[in-house]
């Protein structure tokens, strides 16, 4: 059976997940989904006149009177999940229930039925992105023009601004966006096919059958399939998540790292009131975005188990069932619990300007070598005797504890060149921030595309 989160075992069922994604998971929700589809079925048998359409209403009202416990006493005797519900089913229809599960096979329930599921899943996740990324692009137009330092290596690169650093988030959480967009198109399809996918069961109704079964649940089929539908799909799903889950894990160390006391640019809101540590009075901890970080070495670590389950033997065996009731539950739950964590830190988030100014003035303008080297080229001077010289002067200023500046304009070979006011000028870090606003601009217009056609 598709898989279910017992209450008294899995952390995610009182920890993790909001209460309307655990819902989707729910035991009670899913046999109701296996049910709808068997209605489905019903409903197109009904359509080629082999069932009475008073048929499909009974046993569309039996859902509701459906019973977890039954199904499980059904299961220890038959040692079957689908057909212990099945059986249940047909008990509570009374004579209107002959019918139910004629030519299916059991994954034709459980798939199409993981596509219901995925469904209202992704639909969930998909408002919350959206919120997400709408809540980074007010601040990369908000904080646009706060220069701050640009880090490469851990070490102090050239200036940025925090808008052009929340944009490049914008930028990845909209091609998530998109790639989830473009994965529904492989994954949200029933599978009803039969057997071994090619519909024997049903004789030569076959292709009407699966055609009325798409229409009632909503979904288009897959165009062919052996017993189950392909697990390359569940797969590109379960990757997409977890690439998701990787930004959003890049996204809380940057603020994890941002907010340590030698530089805290950045900091969890609600540090502030909460306790930090069982010891030490004073912490302020950024465990929200540590949460988000180790959820997603979870969720990173399902991606190998579903790819396994693509080869299965000739037209399927049993091996991707059982981790299936592990693995989609789970990654869908993880990934909520992140985009929900991400949101809260975002919404509560404190920004300090004032020390981003005192990191951008720490190695006295040593992060405008390049500034400096760039205007000798443009001066003539070949590039690589540009980077030669800046990166001598360079040294002894921070050998002699000097800015750049002043060791600049205390070399007679650049004053030369470039002249006194040139230097001041070029040696500015508000002067050297490229065409970020542009740049900012694109980031949002293409967010903004994707989020209008999702």
């Amino acid at each position: 059976m598709i898989s279910f989160v017992e209450d008294s075992i899995c952390v995610l069922e009182w920890r993790y997940g909001s209460k309307e994604m655990r819902e989707i998971f729910k035991r009670d929700n899913i046999l109701k989904k296996m049910a709808i589809v068997e209605v489905a079925l019903l409903y197109a048998l009904s359509k080629i006149g082999l069932v009475k359409e008073e048929d499909v209403i009974n046993v569309k009202e039996a859902i509701n009177k459906i019973d977890p416990n039954r199904v499980d006493e059904l299961e220890r005797k038959l040692g079957h999940d689908v057909m212990a519900l099945t059986v249940h089913l047909a008990e509570i229809s009374g004579t209107s229930g002959n019918f139910i599960h004629f030519g299916a096979t059991s994954n034709d329930i459980i798939d199409s039925t993981y596509a219901l599921l995925f469904k209202d899943a992704l639909d969930i996740l998909k408002k919350k992105l959206i919120d997400l990324i709408s809540i980074l692009i007010e601040y990369s137009q908000k904080y646009q023009d706060l220069v701050m330092v640009g880090r490469t290596h851990g070490q102090h690169a050239l200036p940025i601004t925090l808008g052009f650093k929340f944009a490049n988030y914008v930028y990845e959480f909209s091609r998530s966006l998109e790639r989830i967009n473009d994965t529904k198109k492989r994954v949200l399809k029933i599978k009803f096919a039969g057997a071994v996918g090619t519909m024997a069961g049903w004789k030569d109704y076959g292709l009407k059958i699966q055609q009325y079964v798409s229409e009632y649940l909503g979904l288009p089929p897959h165009e062919i399939s052996t017993q189950v539908a392909p697990r390359d799909g569940f797969a590109e799903l379960i990757s997409d998540l977890a690439i998701l889950g990787s930004q959003l894990d890049r996204l809380a160390l940057e603020i994890r790292e941002l907010m340590r006391p030698e530089i805290l640019e950045l900091a969890e809101g609600d540090a502030e009131s909460r306790v930090g540590s069982s010891t030490m009075p004073h912490k302020k901890n950024p465990v929200t975005a540590e949460k988000v970080s180790g959820l997603a070495k979870v969720l990173r670590g399902l991606v190998i188990s579903e790819l396994e389950n693509i080869p299965l033997w000739h037209e399927r065996d049993l091996t991707n069932s059982s981790s299936e009731r592990i693995i989609i539950s789970h990654a869908f739950l993880i990934i909520d619990e992140m985009i929900d964590s991400m949101l809260t830190i975002l919404r509560n988030l404190r920004i300090y300007p004032e020390n981003m100014r005192r990191n951008l003035e720490l190695t006295k303008g040593l992060i405008m070598a390049e500034s400096l080297m760039i205007n000798l080229t443009l001066a003539n001077v070949p590039r690589h005797k540009a980077h030669e010289l800046v990166m001598k002067i360079s040294r002894e200023a921070e050998r002699d504890n000097k800015s750049l500046l002043e060791a600049a304009l205390e070399n007679e070979e650049i004053v030369r060149i470039l002249g006194k006011d040139k230097i001041v000028e070029i040696l500015n870090p508000y002067n050297y921030l490229g065409q970020y606003r542009e740049l900012i601009n694109r980031a949002i217009t293409y967010a903004k595309t994707v989020i209008a056609s999702s």
